[in-house]
């Protein structure tokens, strides 16, 4: 296993409205690297003091991981062929995309990447392998 982990926005999501990962990510081993693309989601999504003083802080302590040109251009390339071997909608791949960047990111950085979205990141492993773990939700 990689020694960096990148987190998905379902678990920080969560974890900042909850405190149920809390355990599970003080337990983690590995270094935590934060997304911009998931920064991105938390900030577009921030509704509160807290959630926004909790994501100054992950951008203060955490260095921030950026997807690459190719990165861009290969979640282009590879959500051509889930719509042509899946025939999503346009809006179900607008929701993949940016999972997508976040999948590779971690990818090219050989980080984990931990999520509680199973479905959309086991379907993007199916189409460029990396390396996925998988918290439960509360939900």
């Amino acid at each position: 296993m990689s020694n960096f982990v990148i987190f998905d926005t379902s678990v920080l999501v969560e974890d900042f409205r909850t405190s149920f990962h809390e355990k599970r990510m003080a337990a983690l081993d590995g270094v935590i690297r934060i997304s911009s693309v998931v920064l991105a989601e938390l900030w577009r999504g921030a509704s509160t003091l807290g959630e926004r003083g909790a994501l100054q802080d992950l951008e203060k302590n955490h260095p921030i991981l950026v997807p690459t040109a190719m990165n861009w251009l290969d979640s282009g390339r590879i959500l051509r062929r889930i719509r042509s071997d899946r025939g999503f909608e346009p809006h179900k791949l607008r929701d993949l995309h940016f999972d997508l960047l976040i999948a590779l990111t971690a990818r090219s950085w050989g980080a984990r990447l931990i999520t509680s979205n199973k479905a959309d990141f086991e379907l993007i492993r199916k189409y460029k392998p990396f390396e996925l773990e998988i918290w439960p939700s509360r939900a």
